[in-house]
């Protein structure tokens, strides 16, 4: 021990014999002390990164160009090409299987076993004659596909908008609870009594705004929990500003699902030994596909060892699905295995065929000419809190905070938006500049159509390029479509333990080596 760590650690004991106290962080705007019971109480947690939930995978975000990037030759120019900046964000690493499914089932079977809640379990339920053909013997997968165990980790199909959508509430719930739970601040009794729960189950948002009462846990009571009041006492009610919880799970938007999709990151370095390898420059590949590293679409290693194999589960031609025996193409005549095929550049298992996936966005032809450069999404219906007459809020019969449409009044005078319902908002329609997506009430876009991307086991190649686009009613289901999940990216954009930007310092070095 050096002569520097001697004297402090004589201080430490000649103050009041006890050792050294940490300095109080303190407000740099008014100089008084966070966490501090004798100036205010003011409860400040450590700054911290946001964890990386269950299943899912980090994508740093950017800017890419969206939309077609080789020609159009359904004809349907409804994907004009927009150079868009979409922020960091999580998705899962692969499609949601079909045990994922059957285990949010389970739950609710559980928890809301009551009669009256019988509308509840049915409405989650996926529809297994999605695979019913007029011409074809598909009623195996009909009895069996969802409920096998050889299809455990197959993608769910037969799922609605709707149904993919009240997934990822479900899931946001669990996983948040699961979180309290161990930290110590919900008792661990709690997972393994669900039965009859019914409206009393764990509901974030509840939780948060007081009206999920939790059993606390072991480290709530402790006197070593680091959450305190303003008195200083352990505190047993967790608040987001705590950082424990994570953001909800929820449908990745059309431009997030498309840019994970191309992967730009990870592929060929610059030429030269000592370059590292960079992204900045990859937007300008105009890549065709999830795999791809060269405007060709190919993907091999040096010595050519994957020219000609299949990357993707998709439909080569007409009457071929899976090639010949001896020679499977893709080893999947219907669906294959969430994880089957090489990951992308961000470690996304088919974002090109297997099924296609559900999005967040209404669909409309135009969107790329209408959204906005950053994080573009068309499908917003602001929401708020539905308070009583005593200013109170209130849960549904499923245990979810009551939420109600913001209304023209409440937002007139708002500079960011007008309306509460913004769906139709500028997206060129016959009321705005003479345009009609259809003939009258013959029209196939509303409100309610969704954006379905990736192709499918079904498809020819053309719909596996990232930059295509369908729709489909969100209250209908095929058996060519999945989904994946995402969450918000708070806090820093570039990852965790990473550095936004370079600091003068920084600067001034690499110049140096330069």
């Amino acid at each position: 021990m050096n002569l520097k760590n001697l004297v402090i650690l004589a201080s430490c004991v000649a103050i009041a014999g006890t050792g050294c106290k940490k300095k109080p962080d303190q407000s740099s705007v008014t100089g008084w002390n966070y966490n501090d019971k004798n100036m205010g109480g003011f409860q400040v947690s450590k700054e911290k990164e946001q964890r990386t939930g269950p299943g899912l995978v980090f994508v740093q975000g950017g800017t890419f160009t969206m939309g077609a990037t080789q020609e159009d030759v359904m004809s349907d120019w409804n994907n004009v090409p927009r150079r868009v900046t979409v922020n960091s964000f999580y998705i899962d690493q692969t499609e949601v299987a079909n045990i994922h499914y059957r285990e949010y089932l389970y739950w609710l079977n559980t928890v809301f076993d009551a009669d009256e809640y019988k509308a509840v379990r049915e409405a989650a339920l996926p529809d297994t004659l999605c695979w019913r053909s007029e011409l074809a013997y598909n009623e195996p997968l009909v009895e069996y596909y969802f409920r096998h165990p050889s299809y455990n980790y197959y993608p769910v199909v037969g799922v609605t908008w709707r149904q993919a959508h009240d997934f990822c509430l479900w899931r946001s719930d669990r996983v948040n609870e699961k979180a309290l739970v161990d930290k110590g601040y919900i008792n661990k009794n709690s997972l393994k009594n669900l039965q009859g729960l019914g409206q009393e189950n764990f509901n974030t948002k509840a939780y948060l705004m007081g009206e999920f009462q939790a059993t606390p846990g072991q480290a709530a009571k402790s006197k070593k929990n680091p959450l305190k009041n303003a008195n200083g006492t352990p505190r047993t009610q967790v608040t987001f500003e705590d950082g424990i919880l994570l953001p909800n799970y929820r449908l990745p938007t059309e431009a997030e699902w498309e840019y994970a999709a191309l992967g730009y990151i990870n592929q060929n370095p610059l030429p030269g030994k000592n370059d590292k390898k960079r992204g900045e420059e990859l937007i300008a590949n105009k890549q065709v596909y999830t795999w791809s590293n060269n405007v060709n679409g190919l993907r091999d290693t040096r010595h050519g060892s994957w020219q000609g194999t299949f990357m993707a589960n998709f439909k080569r031609g007409s009457g071929d699905n899976m090639g010949v025996a001896g020679g499977l193409n893709d080893n999947a005549v219907y669906t294959a295995p969430v994880t089957s095929f090489f990951p992308n550049g961000f470690g996304l298992y088919n974002m090109a065929g297997n099924v296609s996936e559900w999005v967040g966005d209404v669909y409309r032809p135009m969107s790329t000419q209408d959204v906005n450069d950053v994080a573009p999404y068309r499908g917003n219906k602001f929401e708020t809190v539905e308070l009583d007459k005593e200013g109170k809020a209130s849960r549904d019969s499923l245990g979810r905070i009551k939420m109600r449409f913001v209304t023209d009044s409440e937002s007139v005078k708002r500079r960011n938006y007008q309306k509460g319902d913004v769906i139709n908002y500028l997206d060129g329609d016959s009321t705005i500049a003479g345009i009609n997506y259809g003939y009258g009430k013959t029209t196939l876009i509303s409100n309610k159509s969704r954006v379905i991307k990736g192709g499918s086991w079904d498809d020819r190649a053309y719909w596996l390029s990232p930059g295509t686009r369908r729709f489909l009613e969100e209250d209908q289901s095929s058996s060519t479509i999945g989904f994946r999940c995402a969450m918000d990216r708070v806090g820093s954009p570039a990852g965790n333990g990473r550095q936004t930007g370079i600091s003068y310092k920084q600067r001034r070095q690499n110049s140096r080596k330069q």
